[in-house]
């Protein structure tokens, strides 16, 4: 496929230390090498990492869990807007390591998905299709931050101007208006001049006005 993620070109961060990174050249993205904190590949907005992807073969994946360093990849994964890890294999694989048993690397996946829910372990079964996942993902992070960044932006807009109206003086009636007013409540007002300060109070009781 080679329609936009989420009708966007997408620019995304590939970690410099990423050995055979994906290229994304059948996707309409642009590249850039760099040194990431978190994650092999990256989407900002506004300068921030909102979303990355960490690229795991079967085998990568089983010696990171087995060694622990899974554990910390994931509570990192975990701090930021979004994350996922993608295998460039299927599931079955996990079972056909030379020196773990199925059991344990089963038990052990399912341990940290239990643990990190919110960083999902996409199982694709081959690269080109683990590359597209990650475009189209990126994407859809990307997409949706950026609705959120924008309805956040609008709601506190709204917030200020509800602010400024609540803490904004009462319009002052003009003088003919309570004028008129206090003949229609059968008060004694002059045609001209100051209007009384027990008119102008009758008028602020009436009105609800502090």
């Amino acid at each position: 496929p080679t329609a936009r993620a989420h009708g966007q070109v997408l620019e995304i961060l590939i970690d410099s230390g990423e050995k055979y990174p994906y290229r994304f050249s059948g996707q309409q993205a642009t590249t850039v090498r760099e040194r990431l904190a978190c994650g092999d590949y990256v989407v900002q907005l506004a300068g921030d990492v909102v979303a990355a992807v960490e690229r795991k073969s079967a085998n990568d994946l089983i010696s990171s869990m087995i060694s622990g360093r899974m554990r910390f990849l994931m509570a990192e994964l975990a701090a930021l807007p979004r994350a996922a890890v993608v295998v460039e294999e299927g599931y079955s694989k996990i079972f056909k390591h030379p020196h773990v048993a199925g059991s344990v690397a089963a038990e052990r996946l399912a341990e940290i998905q239990a643990q990190f829910p919110a960083v999902p372990i996409v199982f694709c079964e081959t690269r080109p299709l683990a590359e597209e996942w990650t475009y189209r993902w990126l994407g859809a992070c990307q997409y949706e931050l950026e609705l959120a960044a924008g309805t956040s932006a609008l709601e506190e807009s709204f917030s200020h101007a509800l602010d400024a109206y609540a803490t904004a003086p009462p319009i002052q009636p003009k003088p003919a208006a309570i004028r008129a007013w206090a003949r229609q409540a059968g008060l004694t007002v002059a045609d001209k001049g100051r209007i009384p300060p027990e008119i102008r109070a009758a008028w602020d009781e009436a009105h609800h006005v502090l």
